[in-house]
């Protein structure tokens, strides 16, 4: 949910602000409030899922890093967001405080408070911003949608109940098969 206030910032400016803790992120110059912290629900899928991500990628010798909320990513210089989970391949794009650019695939587990967010301003966002793959995780109905952009732009619908191949590892010889359930 947007803040009431009709200032734009830009990432220096939103990171010199005190009051803000770990739980606002900054699109397109306005902050967003992250509040409340998200479920049990939430928390267990996210923490299942960016392990398992990391053991596949440990597993296969990968070069791409996994990493859970909240760690920021830096999209431009008046956004940026802490995805539920983001997995990034490219190590040049780290500094000490964030990953700049966009990241090779992003996970975001839908709160209630949050599902328009998810579902309408951050696909826009992590489309145009050149994020390989996007899924969103809906715990309450129990599906997930998965966005392949780039030359296919393919738009896939799961339940918790399918094994999804990760589209970013599919050429892989070892593919990254999740099904949501089982974690």
């Amino acid at each position: 949910m947007p803040l009431p206030d009709n200032t734009h910032y830009t990432v220096d400016e939103f990171r010199a602000l005190d009051d803000l803790g770990d739980r606002a992120e900054l699109i397109d110059g306005i902050i967003y409030d992250m509040s409340p912290s998200p479920s049990i629900r939430h928390q267990r899928i996210s923490g299942r899922l960016s392990t398992f991500i990391r053991n596949y990628i440990n597993k296969n010798h990968g070069k791409c890093e996994a990493f859970e909320a909240p760690t920021d990513v830096k999209l431009n210089e008046k956004t940026v967001v802490i995805p539920d989970i983001f997995v990034a391949c490219d190590p040049d794009n780290f500094d000490d405080q964030q990953y700049n650019g966009a990241p090779d695939w992003i996970v975001e587990i839908v709160s209630p408070s949050n599902a328009v967010h998810d579902f309408k301003d951050k696909l826009f966002l992590y489309k145009s911003s050149g994020v390989r793959e996007y899924w969103i995780i809906d715990p309450m109905n129990e599906k997930v949608l998965v966005y392949r952009f780039g030359n296919s732009n393919v738009t896939e619908f799961y339940t918790f109940d399918d094994t999804i191949t990760v589209g970013i590892y599919s050429e892989n010889s070892e593919t990254l098969d999740i099904c949501i359930r089982d974690l």
